[in-house]
């Protein structure tokens, strides 16, 4: 049995399942933990970069359906319900999903979720991270979000998982380096705790709709999340894409990047191979009450062209700078940065790019771009269980124009450029851009984490002249075990 085979084999045991990064949800990371020494914990505080740090404890979610304590079985039931208004579009947008996850620990130091969110809905719009199905008539879609992960956790070292799901690295709202944005994916992981370090390998098995049809690729990442003191933590991050069968080689699946101590780009010219390569670093310090963080990635890049600045396309990079604190008990905040130059994470064909059934693996918005976001969550303030938060992101992007690639479309070949030189984020048709999103929340069932919510979202784009300003109210019930993207 291929390897793509048992990693499949092991989601279908499992059903099919999603988790991501969350401002009020879900941990990946917290399968099962082994407990570390007092001294340890005290001195160096770990950072799993892995999860956003904002998540929930899963530890009481559920109706407990195990009287055995140490083999519990959580039931947990899931909804996601909502209307919004398009004032640009004058008309009705809704989306009806329910689901079920199912937590057990079958056997000591194991953890599996087992379940899933079947959604029909007339707005691709609503469902950002959701896999369509098929049409069932009169504009309405049937969408999926699979949601499954196993996990087994030996010693206080390595931790085991595979699973259908999405990962996030990274500290930020956005990464530039892994990001729960798209769509799920089949994946094993490896990850292992040791001194102030932990290292991850992840290989993600992923698909493409080309030529027609259905076509996999995979892409292997390696991250090392280093506490170099207490308050400072560095990051290390390298990602291939590969496909198993190009025009003159049907090589399935390369056992070298398999390998989780292998480098990359070494091994892809080794291999004399055109698999696309990203590499990464980020640096993270913490404050008292304030995080600084920032991620640096990079595709291709030549240093004599970076300092001639000649705006080569080939200059392939993006940054993210951010700070996020907590100014008091009931509020907190985060200032963010990214910038990604055109051509990032692309290549020749979309077996070959960052991305997944055709959505960014790191920022939604691709490349070519630059953007501010904020955010701002108060609670407490009014009522101990109403929360509030408001999203604000505005920048720049350019977009393509003229029938050519000007960089911000990665699924786009890059060898369909305008020029070699002179390259710059915004360049073909610039689009200015400012959306505003503010919600209240309100808890109604604590077993599945379901609130009520009412939001208003306001979207401005300006571009050659062409001005257009939306607003989208929107009520519904959801469960906040993962995020409900549509602030992009």
């Amino acid at each position: 049995m291929t390897i793509r085979h048992a990693i499949l084999f092991l989601c279908a045991l499992s059903a099919a399942g999603s988790w991501s990064q969350t401002d009020v949800g879900y941990i990946n990371e917290s399968i099962v933990k082994v407990p570390t020494s007092e001294k340890n914990e005290s001195a160096f505080k770990k950072h799993y970069y892995l999860s956003h740090e904002t998540r929930t404890s899963n530890a009481n979610l559920g109706f407990c359906l195990s009287k055995d304590s140490e083999k519990t079985i959580n039931l947990i039931p899931l909804v996601d319900l909502g209307i919004q208004y398009s004032t640009s579009l004058n008309g009705l947008k809704h989306r009806n999903g329910m689901g079920f996850l199912l937590e057990a620990r079958p056997i000591k130091k194991s953890y599996v979720r087992i379940g899933g969110l079947v959604n029909i809905s007339n707005a691709e719009s609503l469902n950002p991270g959701n896999i369509n199905l098929t049409e069932i008539g009169l504009s309405q879609k049937l969408w999926v979000m699979p949601m499954t992960r196993l996990a087994y956790t030996p010693n206080e070292v390595f931790c085991f998982q595979a699973g259908y799901d999405k990962n996030f690295i990274g500290s930020g709202r956005r990464s530039l380096f892994l990001s729960d944005y798209g769509k799920p994916m089949p994946f094993g992981q490896i990850r292992a705790t040791f001194w102030h370090m932990e290292y991850s390998v992840n290989y993600q098995f992923l698909s493409e709709n080309f030529n027609g049809q259905r076509q996999s690729k995979y892409v292997t990442n390696h991250h090392l999340s280093w506490n170099i003191l207490p308050w400072l933590n560095f990051g290390v991050f390298e990602a291939v894409v590969f496909q198993p069968k190009d025009t003159l080689l049907n090589r399935g699946y390369d056992v070298e990047y398999l390998n989780p101590f292998v480098f990359f780009r070494p091994q892809e010219y080794s291999m004399g191979s055109s698999d696309n390569v990203i590499i990464g670093a980020s640096l993270d310090a913490k404050i008292k009450n304030t995080t600084i963080y920032s991620q640096v990635v990079l595709d291709e890049f030549l240093l004599s062209e970076i300092r001639a600045r000649s705006g080569w396309w080939a200059n392939k990079f993006g940054a993210q700078l951010g700070i996020m604190g907590r100014i008091s008990d009931d509020l907190n905040y985060r200032l963010e940065g990214n910038l990604v130059r055109p051509y990032t994470f692309s290549h020749l064909t979309p077996l070959q790019v960052y991305g997944h059934r055709g959505s960014a693996l790191a920022h939604p918005y691709g490349s070519n771009f630059a953007e501010i976001l904020t955010e701002w969550n108060w609670s407490k303030k009014i009522n101990p269980k109403l929360k509030l938060r408001f999203f604000a992101s505005f920048g720049i992007r350019g977009t393509d124009m003229d029938s050519l690639n000007y960089g911000s479309d990665i699924y786009e070949s890059y060898i369909n450029r305008p020029n070699d030189f002179g390259n710059y984020i915004g360049q073909g048709t610039k689009q200015s851009f400012f959306i505003t999103n503010i919600r209240a929340s309100y808890p109604m069932m604590h077993k599945g984490q379901i609130h009520a919510f009412a939001e208003l979202q306001t979207q401005y784009i300006k571009m050659d002249g062409f001005k257009k300003l939306s607003f989208l109210p929107m009520i519904g019930i959801r469960s906040y075990l993962w995020n409900d993207y549509r602030n992009y």
